[in-house]
């Protein structure tokens, strides 16, 4: 099965090269070639990146196997949960995560699930140990490159939103989360003045 799914990833990313390369030369369509590569890789996701607060000066601190311990307890912890609710984790980076859903309410419900898991966890470590997490979603059109990447302007709002701008223990998602889950119980959204490129609007999730 690894081998079979290398091969779906390195076709896709062949194709997409290939199409990449067309629109280059001299004279080319551009706007079919456009539509060609949305057909061929347009999906709709719910896009989510996760980091963890304080990182960079715990590595700083404590040195790199502390580093290599936080990603692997937050992995252990996380997981989980992401297959509870359905997402696909694409990628990891450092100590972020790239996960897909296929609808915005099932991604905010996988992020409120993981900060709940977190709470009495963190309760119990000391403030080193502790694995704060930071989050962003981002809903709409993306180009899906087998599985191994998106690209869009929700996929880099998402990301702007979870790796920089987000705090410890924080939600924040794009105007497209919040308008396709505003009416779901128990949650509110409130604007704030970080707008992400690529986003109009954008909102912290109070949760209880």
């Amino acid at each position: 099965m690894p081998e079979r799914n290398s091969i779906i990833q390195s076709a896709s990313a062949d194709r997409l090269a290939k199409l990449i390369t067309a629109r280059m030369a001299p004279g080319a369509n551009k706007d079919a070639i456009d539509k060609r590569i949305w057909d061929l890789f347009g999906e709709t996701w719910c896009i989510m990146f996760t980091d963890l607060s304080g990182f960079s000066r715990n590595v700083a601190r404590f040195g790199i196997i502390h580093f290599l311990q936080t990603i692997q307890e937050s992995e252990r912890l996380l997981v989980p949960v992401i297959d509870q609710h359905d997402g696909i984790l694409l990628k990891t980076e450092g100590d972020s995560m790239l996960v897909i859903f296929r609808t915005p309410q099932r991604g905010l419900a996988c992020a409120i699930a993981m900060q709940h898991l977190l709470e009495p966890y963190n309760a119990a470590k000391a403030p080193e140990e502790q694995v704060l997490l930071c989050i962003g979603l981002g809903c709409g059109p993306v180009l899906k490159i087998g599985d191994s990447d998106v690209f869009g302007t929700e996929v880099n709002a998402a990301s702007k939103l979870g790796e920089d701008t987000a705090r410890a223990k924080e939600i924040l998602v794009t105007g497209s989360v919040e308008e396709a889950c505003r009416d779901t119980s128990g949650l509110s959204f409130v604007p704030i003045d970080e707008i992400p490129p690529g986003a109009e609007r954008a909102f912290r999730v109070l949760y209880s």
